[in-house]
C-alpha cells in the first residue's frame, strides 16, 4: 500500500512543475489509469491554488525585481493580441499542454479575472488533457511496442 502511494506522490509532484509528466509518470510507475488521471488533476490543481491566490504577491514582489520593462516588440504584440482574443478560456486551454501549472496561472492571473472562474477554467482544462494524454499515452504506448514487435526490426536489418 505504501508503495502505491509514494507512486502517486511521484506522480502528483511531477505534475505540478509540468503536466505532461503526471500520465508519463503514471505509466512508468505502473499506476492504474484513473489513479493517474486523478493525480495529475490534483497536481496540475494544487499549483494552480496555490498560484491563484498568491500570484499577484509572487509577480508584483519577486518577479518584478528580476525582469525589465522591454519596448512592445512584435512578438510580444502578437502574444498579447491572442490572449486579448482568447482569454481566460485560451490561457486554460493550452497550460497542461504548452505552459506549465505556473506560468499558465501565473498569465490568467495577469488577465485580471475572478479567482473563481480562473480556477474553474483551469480544472475544466486540466480533467480534460488528463483524460486526452493519460488515454493517448497508455494505449498508444501499448500500441506502439506491439508494432515495433510485430515488425521486428532485427529481420529488416538483414
Amino acid at each position: 500500500m505504501w508503495e502505491e502511494i509514494l507512486k502517486a506522490l511521484s506522480v502528483y509532484f511531477s505534475a505540478m512543475i509540468k503536466f505532461i509528466f503526471g500520465p508519463i509518470g503514471g505509466k512508468a510507475a505502473g499506476l492504474h489509469l484513473i489513479t493517474t488521471m486523478v493525480v495529475t488533476v490534483a497536481g496540475m490543481m494544487t499549483m494552480v491554488v496555490a498560484f491563484t491566490y498568491f500570484g499577484d504577491f509572487i509577480r508584483k514582489r519577486i518577479l518584478s525585481r528580476f525582469t525589465k520593462p522591454r519596448p512592445d516588440a512584435p512578438a510580444t504584440t502578437s502574444k498579447k493580441n491572442f490572449f486579448k482574443r482568447f482569454g481566460l478560456a485560451g490561457v486554460a486551454f493550452l497550460t497542461p499542454i504548452i505552459l506549465t501549472p505556473i506560468g499558465g496561472t501565473l498569465l490568467a492571473v495577469g488577465l485580471n479575472q475572478k479567482r473563481e472562474k480562473i480556477l474553474l477554467y483551469m480544472l475544466i482544462s486540466a480533467i480534460g488533457w488528463s483524460v486526452i494524454l493519460t488515454f493517448a499515452i497508455y494505449f498508444g504506448y501499448d500500441a506502439v511496442m506491439e508494432w515495433v514487435h510485430r515488425v521486428q526490426p532485427e529481420k529488416i536489418l538483414e
